[in-house]
């Protein structure tokens, strides 16, 4: 037993995180923000790059929370902003191009600087990180990779827009339009609808950026509409109730946007009907989890139509069974989507076109913030009062 020696204490970065997480859960924040410090510099000396650049972000944003004092938390956030700039290189340089990784590195570098209220260099850093997709996506599309140049001029269409780069993002636009209209075609050739349909209702934003909310974006919203409800025909006659259910709803606000109101509410009305027997359907197998997806959905749809206090029922049916942060995001982009057909707005429909950018890249926290604040106007208010309401009991 001699040659035995007990592990006493942590011993790598590892075990300091977790014993620092551990610290900060006790109240005991002084402590905890030592061990989460060394956690961070081992993570460093370990060449682990990118949990060194999450810890001292975390440690920024306790410091933070804590003190109220950005002078405190800033050496620690720009630390991390540091780091991610440094993986942002080092991704950019190998010849297969994580654009995951890129997207997350890029989202909290600027997340840092915005917290930091340091205008000028997020500006800086978002025209670079424009200039680093936009060259992603002409790589990609050079070597006919469609579907990713879109994902990369997606991003580099979000970074130009947030510094008003206008003549960077129209130019990013019109490519876009081209792109997801040879989509579209594609689609359309190998009788696939619904891909066609997705494709037509992204189309139709990229319009919205150069001409507003004018004819061409409203009868590009109508042909995606169509393809959507030609789309749940194909699934209804082979018998495809959820994907039947699924596709009217996306018919139903693709109306709404092209403000066909009595279309849109005719699809409502019927969608509802179907999505009460799914849901019943659902239950009846014990099937909670796909349940509360479709009540969401019949949420959706109630709010289309204006029937937000049977939304809300509904929506805390839902919310029963499962809460999710999805979930948040999509009752709220019901509400503004309507909001944005009535009043014919395109400053409402670029705040949709954000969200629904963070939602399909799966970063439902700024999804939410960004759809809180687009629902904080007077006009709003009462709506996003009473989905606090329902959301509280969970």
């Amino acid at each position: 037993m001699s040659g035995l020696v007990a592990k006493v204490g942590p011993e790598g970065p590892e075990d300091f995180e977790q014993l620092a997480i551990k610290r900060l859960n006790e109240g005991r924040v002084k402590e905890g923000l030592k061990l989460m410090l060394r956690a961070a510099k081992g993570y460093e000396d370990e060449g682990k790059t990118s949990d060194a650049a999450r810890l001292y972000k975390y440690l920024g944003y306790v410091l933070l929370k804590n003190t109220g004092a950005i002078g405190k938390a800033r050496p620690s956030l720009l630390k991390s902003a540091y780091l991610y700039l440094d993986l942002i290189d080092e991704e950019i340089s190998r010849p297969e191009v994580d654009i995951d990784a890129l997207d997350e590195y890029c989202f909290n570098v600027l997340e840092i600087f915005a917290t930091l209220e340091e205008r000028e260099t997020l500006v800086k850093y978002a025209e670079e990180f424009a200039a680093i997709y936009e060259d992603l996506g002409n790589s990609y599309q050079e070597n006919a990779d469609i579907e990713m140049a879109i994902r990369a001029y997606e991003s580099a269409y979000r970074y130009y827009l947030l510094v008003e780069n206008i003549e960077g993002y129209r130019r990013i636009a019109e490519i876009l339009i081209t792109l997801y209209g040879q989509i579209a075609e594609a689609r359309l050739e190998k009788n696939d609808p619904r891909g066609a349909a997705e494709a037509f209702y992204r189309l139709a934003y990229f319009i919205l950026a150069i001409f507003g909310y004018d004819l061409h974006f409203m009868e590009m919203m109508d042909t995606a509409a169509k393809n959507f409800e030609k789309a749940s025909k194909v699934a209804y006659s082979n018998g495809d109730l959820d994907g039947t259910t699924s596709c009217l709803v996306k018919a139903q606000y693709a109306y709404l946007l092209a403000k066909n109101f009595n279309r849109a509410k005719l699809i409502g009305l019927n969608t509802a009907r179907m999505l009460y027997q799914v849901v019943t359907s659902y239950r009846s197998r014990g099937e909670e989890e796909k349940a509360a997806l479709k009540l969401v959905e019949l949420t959706e749809t109630l709010m289309g139509i204006g029937k937000i206090n049977e939304a809300m029922e509904t929506y805390r049916s839902a919310l029963e069974s499962r809460s999710d942060l999805m979930f948040r995001v999509r009752v709220r982009l019901a509400a503004l989507k309507r909001h944005a057909a009535l009043k014919g707005s395109k400053e409402v429909m670029d705040r949709i076109e954000a969200i629904e950018y963070y939602l399909n890249r799966r970063n439902y926290t700024k999804a939410l913030e960004l759809a809180e604040n687009a629902m904080a106007s007077d006009e709003l208010i009462e709506i996003l009062e009473k989905i606090h309401e329902t959301e509280g009991v969970y």
